[in-house]
Order: structure tokens, then C-alpha cells, then sequence
């Protein structure tokens, strides 16, 4: 872990806790661990930091495995790697009837469910706050996606708090690009077993591809559209100031938190 890239990666993800203010005394961090690059990342990140910080931090980690859905992971080999950095791994098996409401793609049900188990799980054991690992690009597609299908902007915040307060997600990696990512991959991480049949048919892909022909425009398109969440000009939005910001009424809250549930 003490190679050149990881190094790099924790100092940008460090600085983001720093900042942010994503991490405090107290807190019991939950890690959500789908098994992908990126979260096994996001592992390694905050077992690290737990090491520098100048008070204690409880670290979980939590994979939701939902047995009709078409991935598998290696969840022994997930478990000993996380036994190998002294955090606690809690696999939940979860059974779903993708035949109960047939208008709602398989996507959605997997998605929503393992979510929904997410929060669950964390609250149980004790953890008031759920770590994510979206990065970057992750973030850019959801901008795109609420601007195109919901004609909203909004995207993936570093720190939200859900519940009227009892569970907080945090997001380490939100200023790193899956490319940055992309470069750390120790043989040590356990490999997925069987590989998600539907990666390649959802929303999100086709988003993907829409940046991919975007990219073309200029070498920083996606480092411009990250920035551009954070230097608004609302004087020069259609209705000024007055309508751009939106403050959402508690029944709207509630209905954003169902939303977050929901395939993205």
C-alpha cells in the first residue's frame, strides 16, 4: 500500500476529508463495499486515514449481494481482505421478485434494494455515517442525467444527510477521476467473480458515451463540467437568482431520499 499511486490517491482523497469535513470525532463509518475498483479504493483510503487521525474511528465494511441478479463476488476473499485491515466485513444476502412490478427494469430493483439494505445495515450496527465511492466522472454523469431526464441540476454532494439527520453519506473520492482510479489496482483486491450481465444497458452507460463524444470538444470537458457545479453565475441563469435556487419543502426532501434509492 505504500506504492507511489496509492500514496497520490490518499493525499487528494485526505485533502477532500480535510476539507470537507467529512470525517469528525465520534464518528462510525460504514463503508460500502460493492466489490468494484473503486470501493475497494475507498477502503484502502480510510484505513489509512484512520491511522493519522488524533482520535478513534470505527470502520465497517457492508456488501449487499442480491442472489437473482447476475454478478457474483469473490465475498471470502473480500472478507479476509478486509480481516487483513482490521475492519469488521458484513455481507447481506438479499433475496428480490423482479416479478412483482414488471414496469421496473431489473436496474432499478437491484439498485434500490442494495441501497435501501445499505442504510439499513448501517443504522443497525451503530454507524452514523455510510461512506460511498463515486468519484468524479461519477458525479459529471449524474449532472447530465438530472439535466437531461429530470430537467433539474443537481448531482452527487460530498456530504448529505438523509433521515432528518441519522445517517450522513460521505463521499472521499468525489475529486478523483475514474481515470486516477483506474491506475491503482493491487493484486491483492479480490476480482469479481461474474461481472454485472446488465453494466452495458443502463442510462448511465448511454450518459457515458454521450461525454466520451463530448470529450472530443476539448481535452478538458470533464474536468470544466466538474467545475462548473461550483461557479454559477445566476444573473445570467433565465430567472436570476430568485428561481435557481430551489429549497425544498420537507415532503420534497422525503421524496429526494426515496429518489436516492432509485436506479441512477
Amino acid at each position: 500500500m505504500e506504492n507511489k499511486t496509492f500514496r497520490k490517491l490518499y493525499q487528494k482523497a485526505a485533502g477532500t476529508i480535510i476539507r470537507e469535513q467529512l470525517i469528525a470525532e465520534g464518528d462510525a463509518v460504514a463503508i460500502g463495499l460493492s466489490g468494484g475498483q473503486d470501493s475497494f479504493l475507498l477502503l484502502d483510503i480510510l484505513a489509512e486515514r484512520k491511522k493519522h487521525l488524533p482520535f478513534p474511528l470505527r470502520l465497517c465494511a457492508i456488501h449487499v449481494h442480491l442472489k437473482e441478479i447476475g454478478y457474483e463476488y469473490n465475498v471470502p476473499a473480500m472478507e479476509k481482505y478486509c480481516a487483513s485491515l482490521d475492519i469488521p466485513f458484513y455481507c447481506i444476502e438479499e433475496s428480490v421478485d423482479l416479478s412483482i412490478n414488471k414496469e421496473k427494469t431489473t436496474c432499478f430493483i437491484c439498485s434500490w434494494t442494495r441501497r435501501k439494505k445499505l442504510f439499513e445495515t448501517t443504522h443497525q450496527l451503530g454507524y452514523n455515517k455510510l461512506a460511498l465511492g463515486h468519484h468524479a466522472d461519477d458525479a459529471i454523469e449524474t449532472l447530465l442525467m438530472n439535466m437531461i431526464y429530470h430537467g433539474s441540476i443537481s448531482s452527487l454532494p460530498y456530504r448529505l444527510k438523509m433521515f432528518g439527520g441519522r445517517l450522513i453519506l460521505i463521499r472521499p473520492l468525489l475529486d478523483l477521476s475514474k481515470k486516477q482510479i483506474s491506475s491503482y489496482s493491487p493484486a491483492c483486491h479480490p476480482r469479481p467473480v461474474r461481472e454485472c450481465p446488465m453494466t452495458h444497458n443502463t442510462r448511465r452507460e448511454q450518459i457515458k458515451k454521450l461525454l466520451e463524444q463530448m470529450e472530443r470538444l476539448g481535452p478538458q470537458t470533464r474536468k470544466n463540467l466538474f467545475r462548473s457545479m461550483n461557479n454559477i453565475f445566476p444573473e445570467y441563469l433565465p430567472h436570476g437568482w430568485n428561481t435557481c435556487i430551489h429549497m425544498p419543502s420537507s415532503e420534497e426532501k422525503t421524496q429526494h431520499e426515496n429518489d436516492f434509492l432509485r436506479e441512477t
